[in-house]
């Protein structure tokens, strides 16, 4: 645990990963996009160059930025958490797959009570990011919660303040789980956040900060990134009823039914999926790639990466809480969705 803690500590601070500076002449591949998968393409990076000499560049900017990196033919693949549509991918010429599967979890600061022991509903939660709910000791709140003193403490809203797949996510989640959010707020990689008491951090990272340094505080971010930074998470409700707090196991029964060829570019969404051990707020990291790339070299390297890393890195993704997609599944994407690049 303190070796992955320290990892993570160090992509973090770097906000980028290059690997192999020293090796001139090993071929590099340039990514950009989203926070949340972040950690783990660090990782499968760094065991990558040390098995063919390829280096990553990946530039952890948000998937909006990806998506811009990638439309701008700056990089060889753009990486987000929100999908891209069927028909933006056909204009662009694009095709699009997931990578990685994790979660999106509520964090809180409320001195007192430690990880797990705040219990939350989604519409709840809903309420409270759009600052109808503004106290922590709020009677919806300690319902969830008997037998427990919740403090009179002003809840702060901390919500990304980049255009972000993690905010689809959960803006997705909530839009699912209350009509009052997706009548008035809906979901996107950004939105407009209503409650009064709010601030916007930049990437998971910042997020994660200042949720940390903010008393009251309430966020939401990759669950890599609340382990990292020790930060306390709700035991949130499902579907089934149950409050269950994440882990691998919890997003992998989430995804468990997908059909993810059931919609164009794979976009599927996995929020609130039925089953007692399926955590509510699941999602998918989608890759995105030219049919025609400009430099055919590197795309070609590029799918030789996540071909190794999906063959190799199951272990170093469960270590890191993501769930590896199934070996059926990337089989299904070499042969159904890399089939379209041409490399030659």
């Amino acid at each position: 645990m303190n070796n992955k803690r320290n990892f993570l500590k160090t992509v973090a601070a770097l906000g980028f990963v290059t690997m192999g500076m020293g090796s001139a002449m090993a071929q590099t591949i340039t990514g950009a996009g989203a926070t949340f998968p972040f950690p783990i393409y660090a990782k499968w990076a760094e065991a990558y160059k040390s098995a063919s000499g390829v280096s990553l560049n990946y530039q952890s900017i948000g998937s909006s930025g990806g998506i811009r990196q990638i439309r701008a033919k700056t990089v060889a693949f753009g990486a987000t958490d929100a999908p891209v549509s069927g028909a933006d991918l056909d204009k662009d010429g694009m095709v699009q797959f997931p990578a990685i599967i994790g979660g999106t979890v509520p964090i809180f600061n409320v001195p007192g009570f430690a990880k797990g022991e705040i219990r939350v509903t989604g519409p709840v939660l809903a309420e409270m990011f759009m600052g109808y709910i503004v106290n922590w000791n709020d009677k919806k709140i300690a319902a969830l919660n008997p037998g427990k003193t919740l403090p009179d403490q002003t809840i702060t809203v901390v919500h990304r303040a980049d255009g972000s797949g993690t905010t689809f996510n959960w803006t997705d989640y909530l839009t699912t789980v209350s009509k009052l959010w997706a009548d008035n707020v809906g979901k996107g990689a950004a939105v407009k956040w209503p409650a009064a008491s709010s601030i916007g951090g930049r990437g998971n990272e910042g997020v994660a900060a200042l949720v940390s340094r903010t008393r009251g505080a309430i966020g939401y971010v990759e669950y890599a990134y609340a382990k990292k930074n020790n930060i306390a998470v709700m035991a949130l409700q499902n579907k089934n009823g149950k409050f269950i707090m994440p882990g691998d196991d919890e997003f992998a029964a989430a995804a468990a039914g997908a059909d993810w060829f059931s919609v164009p570019g794979m976009g599927l969404s996995i929020v609130n999926q039925p089953g007692d051990n399926a955590y509510p707020v699941a999602t998918a990291s989608f890759i995105l790639m030219y049919k025609e790339p400009s430099n055919k070299a590197e795309a070609a390297e590029a799918l030789k990466y996540f071909d190794w890393s999906f063959k190799n890195g199951k272990k170093m993704a469960s270590d890191l809480d993501y769930v590896p997609l199934p070996d059926a599944l990337t089989n299904q994407i070499r042969t159904r969705v890399w089939s379209q690049i041409n490399t030659k």
